[in-house]
């Protein structure tokens, strides 16, 4: 495992667009689902993920490829902070069609960079480690479900 790099990735059997409608909401991998209907990246674009229970993400959209690409920077390990060169993590999601079924890849990079304890970071990588998993598993889930 790389200690500035997580990559993980699913293949879920739904189209694109449908994956598509749900990685394309800002910060829905750390957001309560019912606070993110309805929304979509706009390059540029500020959002809080909102999730009760737990902390609050500002989230920032910094590019969207339609249907193929989108990145997010958000801050892992400062929860709540204003997003910053020094707190904050790029998230990309690429979209592949493989058949019917659509390739769905996570990549966070940015980790060594977190201006944070080794203790906190080490903490975050590995929170994020075992975290990023357990998203695409929802992912799938939800889409899969028709629920997103």
């Amino acid at each position: 495992m790389s200690e500035d790099m997580i990559k993980r990735d699913t293949l879920i059997d739904a189209s694109v667009e449908r994956v598509w409608s749900l990685v394309s909401a800002p910060g829905f991998w750390v957001a309560d689902p019912e606070s993110i209907k309805g929304t979509t990246a706009v390059e540029g674009e500020s959002t809080v993920a909102k999730n009760p229970g737990q902390s609050d993400f500002p989230v920032l959209v910094v590019k969207v490829e339609p249907q193929s690409y989108v990145a997010y920077r958000w801050a892992p390990a400062s929860p709540g902070q204003e997003l910053t060169e020094n707190n904050s993590t790029l998230v990309e999601f690429t979209l592949s069609a493989e058949g019917d079924k659509t390739r769905l890849t996570v990549v966070e990079s940015g980790l060594s960079a977190l201006a944070v304890s080794e203790e906190v970071r080490a903490r975050t990588i590995e929170d994020l480690s075992s975290g990023w998993p357990q998203v695409l598993d929802a992912a799938k889930k939800r889409v899969e479900e028709s629920t997103v």
